[in-house]
């Protein structure tokens, strides 16, 4: 990523002068400077920022680095804008492995986005003031806000900095998306480190993962549910676990995974060992919508027909939910 960061045009870089100076006219300025304030270290100060882009080719970035009383300077913030088609489909796979299957967590309801594997902040957003691609798909933003894990990453003010980008970079790229609001005293869930937030079945109702209480899955009481989707998001999941006594092993666990966008299909095209198995696809708004699951070989009560039907089960969640058309189940 960081080599696009680096073809972007326009760059304009500031030296440091004074370090409230530098803070408030990070990245043009368009950074809330007391969030970007919360996020230095304190063994750190703000050294410098760049920021820039071509409306033409539909990028916008920013960059602003520290560095210690014994250290050389390392970048705190990596924010960077997309809105070509290409740039935006190739920018956003890379947050995942070629199955499509890893770690991440959602964000709070109503945020378009997730939190990759690295714990960086992925948004994507549709872009009504530039219409339609060529063929036929409404152009997107794609926004990837990272903040460097040797900063104070874990806190609300990584929202606030990447929510006000995001807003920028909307206006500047023309892409007219409705603006966020960066959710209040909210820190971004790390799915690299961070022990899974389960919840019961029966208390999932009212989420993306409902489905599961009614799902017949036996003995339902022995399940853990961890919430990974939202309805906003374009992709995410719901992660379940069984301790099996029975078995060696630890916990047994099932993975539910959608994908919501064209840029999906490179997960499901190519070497069929890397599809996830059994998967199903629907169209959702305009563009394919993909669904897989991952699940332990030796789940209790859980055979290759129940895995198929939850499979189909956890689909049709998600396309009632979304208003998709056109479920298809392989093999079924």
């Amino acid at each position: 990523m960081a080599a696009a960061v680096l073809g972007l045009g326009g760059w304009i870089a500031q030296p440091y002068v004074h370090q409230w100076w530098v803070i408030r006219t990070a990245c043009d300025g368009i950074l809330p400077d007391g969030a970007v304030r919360d996020l230095v270290p304190e063994d750190a100060r703000v050294t410098g920022t760049e920021a820039g882009g071509v409306k033409a080719l539909g990028d916008f970035g920013c960059e602003v680095t520290v560095a210690g009383d014994h250290s050389a300077d390392w970048r705190l913030l990596s924010l960077y804008a997309y809105t070509r088609r290409d740039d935006v489909d190739r920018e956003f796979m890379s947050a995942f492995p070629e199955s499509g299957f890893d770690s991440l967590a959602a964000m709070p309801a109503g945020m378009p986005g997730f939190v990759s594997r690295l714990g960086t902040l992925e948004f994507l957003l549709p872009c009504p003031d530039l219409g339609k691609d060529a063929d036929g798909r409404q152009r997107k933003l794609l926004v990837h806000a990272g903040v460097s894990r040797n900063g104070s990453w874990r806190r609300p003010a990584s929202y606030e900095v990447a929510v006000a980008f995001a807003n920028s970079a909307s206006k500047r790229l023309g892409c007219g998306a409705e603006p966020l609001t960066a959710p209040e005293g909210v820190s971004p869930a790390d799915p690299g480190e961070d022990e899974p937030k389960t919840v019961t079945l029966a208390s999932a109702r009212d989420t993306a993962c409902g489905w599961l209480a009614g799902a017949g899955l036996p003995d339902p009481t022995h399940w853990k549910l961890d919430v990974r989707l939202t309805d906003a998001a374009p992709t995410g999941g719901c992660a379940v676990t069984i301790e099996d006594e029975a078995t060696s092993g630890g916990p047994k666990r099932m993975d539910f995974v959608a994908w919501f966008g064209d840029w999906s299909n490179r997960l499901v095209s190519g070497n069929d060992s890397d599809r996830p198995s059994p998967a199903a696809s629907a169209r959702c708004a305009g563009e394919a919508a993909h669904f897989g699951l991952d699940a332990s070989d030796d789940l209790p009560g859980v055979d290759r027909a129940k895995k198929r039907a939850l499979l189909r089960a956890f689909a049709a969640a998600q396309v009632e939910r979304r208003g998709c058309t056109g479920l298809v189940v392989d093999g079924a």
